[in-house]
């Protein structure tokens, strides 16, 4: 799985991804906005308030997905994420997760930001077990403020600080240190070798 920065040769597709029924619904736009032209959604790849990324499997020259930080606010350092399986074909493989986790780390690292958000709605458990194995940790709900299917539905929230990312990647990594360690092999001092 590879994750890279918007193209913008992939407008339509993504466009027609946010314009599928399957993942708009889930998605707020704004007031009354459900679907994205393309137009639009180009004017907000160009905006500095978003940063879309594209994911691809390894074997396909073809994004399979988006993920994007949306009011990204530099001054108090946060962001919102969301993001779409576009290729349905590539559900449940753990795309999303992986590039959710890289998009992640080009926020805490490369953006400097201190905090990322998300909001979701319990009926999407795909995205709320994205979220959850990406460290999320959720902080509440706002009742009653998401159409979906007719009703109005609880957005659920979710929270992720730099620290606590950054503490799961020290403990991933002492724990491959650990079995590396555990594995490791004699090595022939530096002055023996000439």
């Amino acid at each position: 799985m590879k994750v890279q920065p918007f193209d913008p040769r992939w407008t339509a597709i993504a466009a027609g991804w946010l314009n599928e029924e399957e993942n708009w619904k889930w998605l707020q736009f704004g007031s009354n906005t459900k679907k994205l032209d393309p137009l639009t959604f180009r004017l907000m790849t160009q905006s500095p308030e978003h940063d879309f990324h594209l994911y691809f499997n390894e074997l396909q020259n073809q994004p399979i997905g988006l993920v994007s930080f949306s009011d990204i606010d530099q001054t108090a350092k946060t962001a919102r994420m969301w993001f779409v399986l576009g290729d349905k074909k590539y559900a449940n493989q753990g795309y999303t997760k992986q590039a959710v986790n890289a998009c992640l780390r080009y926020a805490f690292f490369d953006l400097g930001l201190q905090s990322v958000h998300a909001r979701t709605v319990h009926d999407n458990e795909a995205s709320v077990e994205i979220l959850e194995n990406n460290r999320f940790n959720y902080i509440g709900r706002r009742r009653q403020c998401q159409p979906l299917n007719g009703e109005l539905r609880d957005q659920l929230l979710y929270d992720l600080v730099s620290a606590e990312f950054v503490e799961n990647d020290v403990r991933k990594y002492q724990s491959v240190f650990r079995v590396a360690k555990k594995h490791h092999t004699k090595r022939i001092p530096t002055s023996v070798i000439t």
